[in-house]
Order: structure tokens, then sequence, then C-alpha cells
């Protein structure tokens, strides 16, 4: 098996109705542009409030995917 890299980024996903649609917010929307999603990573976990209500649920969370050279394409 051929070594491989990934690569990792950080998203911040919302939603107004749980921390895990909010994780799933930011898996979604990073695999509209990024290729061969491997591992999520849910970071933390936090709420807007206002006027002592939940307004949003936010996930940050790390998204990993294969790094690929010019040549393995």
């Amino acid at each position: 098996m051929a070594e491989s890299v990934y690569k990792i980024v950080e998203l911040v996903g919302t939603s107004t109705e749980s921390w895990e649609k909010a994780a799933a917010a930011a898996v979604n929307q990073a695999a509209k542009s990024l290729r061969d999603l491997r591992i999520v990573e849910v970071k933390q976990l936090d709420m807007q409030v206002a006027n002592g209500k939940v307004r949003a649920y936010r996930a940050r969370v790390n998204v990993s995917f294969k790094f690929e050279s010019k040549k393995e394409k």
C-alpha cells in the first residue's frame, strides 16, 4: 500500500435544531468542494443565546481528506 497524506481543515456548522445537524451541515458543505473526505472529529460544541433562549447550535469540526499530488489525479 502506498503512503498517503491527509489535509485537515477546521469548519463550524450551525443549526437551529441540534448539534448533530450543525456538524452534519459542516460535513455536507465540505463534501461539495472537497473530495475523498475521511474523518470528521467534533472539537467543540457551543450555542448562540439571545434573551436567555438558544438561537443556534454550533459544532466546530476538523475534516480530513486525502491530499493528492498532481501525479495521483
